[in-house]
């Protein structure tokens, strides 16, 4: 990183004239933690707790009851729970992992390649910024229907594959590239492959640590392609296992599904903790577009 003389973006030690900044900081930062706290608390709450009012933030008398009560009701299953584990797992690892190399070789294409509309290319991945996924849900299906990937695990692969964010994000850090570094490398001998795969790539790191993050909560958190796509249960994934397992119950007995749906939004909400725990220096770094020092 960067730094200045006698003017540190980031000084060596604390100063008392930055108290002010800190303060700001830590209260912002607490605020910002409070909806991870609720969702562990949450689930953590016994029955009478959970339907106190005014709701509580904090439980009081934490229980596994919840927990106990998901995995008695999922053992019951036809299925079993692991099938839809193995096969969120499965999609989830493809997702990220194609998600990377598309998205990294569009950027670099977007940015350091000359062909016929490139403008127009990257102007339609920025109009696609402004979809939401509700939007295009009935072309998505019909391209997924009319390519016969319906009851295929390749129609929960190919419908997330498309992620304009991450080309986006990697174009714009690839851009800080110089483009005389990669005319050296080419004088040297080395033809696009050897560029992208030995410069590029180790340059644009934090950018691809951000579309894996982005990729994997879209992957894991993803039910609607089970809904749509999959009429078979041995196709489905743990997200829409564990939101039908919580709404069948919570109709059944709306006070035990409270319990439930709760317990299983923090299965659900904890491996995308985890991985944006140990990626968040690259996210950081990435959305500071730090690029070459």
């Amino acid at each position: 990183m960067a730094s200045f003389h006698g003017n540190k973006i980031n000084p060596d030690r604390f100063s008392f004239g930055q108290w002010k900044f800190f303060a700001f900081l830590i209260s912002l930062s607490v605020f910002m933690i409070l909806p991870i706290i609720f969702i562990f608390s949450q689930a953590l709450k016994p029955v009478d707790e959970l339907f106190l009012y005014p709701p509580k933030l904090l439980v009081h008398h934490p229980t596994l009851g919840n927990f106990a009560q998901l995995f008695s009701v999922s053992n019951v299953a036809a299925v079993p729970k692991t099938k839809y584990l193995f096969n969120s797992i499965l999609v989830t690892a493809a997702v990220v992992f194609l998600s990377i190399m598309l998205c990294s070789m569009t950027g670099f294409a977007l940015s350091k390649k000359e062909f016929k509309l490139k403008k127009v290319v990257f102007e339609v991945n920025i109009i696609a910024l402004m979809f939401v996924p509700a939007a295009v849900t009935i072309p998505r299906y019909l391209i997924i229907e009319k390519l016969g990937l319906t009851d295929n695990f390749f129609g929960h692969i190919l419908p997330m594959l498309s992620l304009p964010v991450g080309v986006f994000l990697v174009k714009q850090f690839v851009d800080q590239i110089p483009n005389a570094l990669i005319e050296a490398a080419k004088l040297d001998g080395a033809n696009d492959y050897y560029v992208f795969r030995k410069l590029v790539i180790p340059m644009i790191m934090p950018a691809l640590a951000t579309v894996s993050i982005l990729a994997f909560q879209l992957a894991w958190n993803n039910a609607e392609t089970s809904t749509l796509f999959m009429s078979k249960e041995t196709l489905k994934t743990f997200a829409f296992y564990m939101s039908t397992l919580t709404t069948t119950t919570a109709m059944e007995n709306n006070i035990a599904g409270q319990g439930m749906a709760a317990a299983a939004a923090l299965l659900m909400f904890i491996p995308n903790l985890l991985i944006f725990i140990f990626m968040q220096s690259k996210v950081m770094d990435t959305m500071a577009h730090s690029g070459l020092k």
